[in-house]
């Protein structure tokens, strides 16, 4: 079955597809720099006072602004990504110590990292107050069915924590903690589709904070509890607002752009327009799933989806569907770049050679 229909898109940040405001994601320069990076939980270095700071995090699903402050920074050399942090927070705990154990039972940090942006084949990293991480290989978002590598390792990973007060401590208040992470380009490039650094160009790339209500007991700080004995829900604080509580739909994270110009040489970076062709894709994609979930099939054509024309900037966009045995397909010709890109029914995007 194929199927062609010309639309509109709509910019992101006015009106989508459903009447719904969204908002674009969030995007960040990320220098280079030339002098070597102690991995202490510190910014000490000349770079790290240069680099780019980000906007505060704020709710996993936007709006509301979290109870403490989260900004992070990114630097990059020839073999190492790194990241550093700084949490504002007065309680400052942890008791997780085993690797690869569940640290978001714990207040953490959180890396994603898509390097081709198909949102498949990514990487999840955290890591809590007492430097205990965890780190994933994701084939698929967990709403495909697909396994998790839960015994990948990010080998030569470098991580250190630095506590603004007295880890484990209620007796006082603290100032937060800060995390600083270095991890191998060889390790983060096998995802990319490329061997080399992404200079030039971007990756999709989000942070998260889970922080946890906490509760007294005999003097040691735990997850706070309802009256029926529940822990309450975490707190999901972010720097590329999701939209739902679900990192784990990667077309929603961030832009990180990799400048060639070292820290302190300002550079500029604009989302691409073909990346609203991205978000509009997606959306097609969750209302196909929406579809066969409601009537036990796929739509046979983009007007059975309901979804009316959107506008981007008056430019045209032609969509073909497809269908066929495994799925279906949607491809789109870009009006801006002539580049045509192509969403599957398990949600890889991809540009189409």
């Amino acid at each position: 079955m194929f199927q062609k229909i010309v639309l509109c898109l709509a910019f992101i940040g006015t009106v989508s597809c459903t009447g719904q405001s969204a908002e674009e994601p969030q995007s960040i320069i990320v220098y280079k720099t030339n002098e070597p990076i102690l991995v202490d939980g510190l910014a000490n270095e000349t770079s790290w006072n240069k680099a780019e700071i980000s906007n505060d995090f704020i709710d996993i699903e936007g709006g509301k602004q979290p109870t403490y402050k989260t900004n992070v920074r990114m630097l990059w050399d020839e073999t190492y990504l790194y990241f550093f942090a700084e949490l504002e927070e007065p309680h400052v705990w942890a008791t997780l110590k085993q690797r690869d154990t569940v640290i978001f039972y714990n207040n953490d940090f959180e890396i994603f990292i898509d390097p081709d942006g198909d949102t498949h084949n990514y990487y999840e990293f955290e890591m809590n107050a007492l430097n205990t991480v965890w780190d994933l290989f994701i084939a698929k978002p967990y709403r495909e069915s697909a396994p998790i590598v839960d015994s990948w390792e990010i080998l030569g990973l470098k991580s250190a924590v630095h506590v603004n007060g007295t880890l484990n401590d209620s007796s006082d208040t603290d100032n937060g903690w800060s995390v600083e992470v270095a991890m191998p380009w060889e390790v983060l490039k096998e995802a990319s589709g490329s061997n080399a650094i992404p200079e030039g160009g971007f990756w999709r790339i989000n942070f998260s904070r889970v922080n946890w209500d906490f509760d007294l007991v005999d003097g040691k700080y735990a997850r706070k509890k309802d009256a029926n004995g529940n822990f309450l829900p975490e707190h999901n604080w972010v720097w590329s607002p999701q939209g739902v509580i679900n990192m784990h739909e990667p077309e929603h994270w961030g832009y990180a752009y990799f400048s060639p110009n070292v820290a302190g040489n300002e550079d500029s970076f604009q989302i691409p327009q073909d990346e609203q062709i991205r978000w509009m894709l997606y959306h097609y994609y969750r209302e196909q799933k929406k579809y066969r979930s409601e009537n036990g099939s796929w739509a046979t054509s983009l007007e059975e989806l309901g979804l009316e024309p959107i506008l981007v900037g008056g430019s045209q966009v032609q969509l073909d569907l497809e269908l066929h045995r495994m799925g279906w397909s949607i491809q789109a010709k870009s009006p801006f770049t002539g580049h045509r890109y192509a969403i599957t029914q398990d949600g890889k995007y991809q540009q189409i050679k």
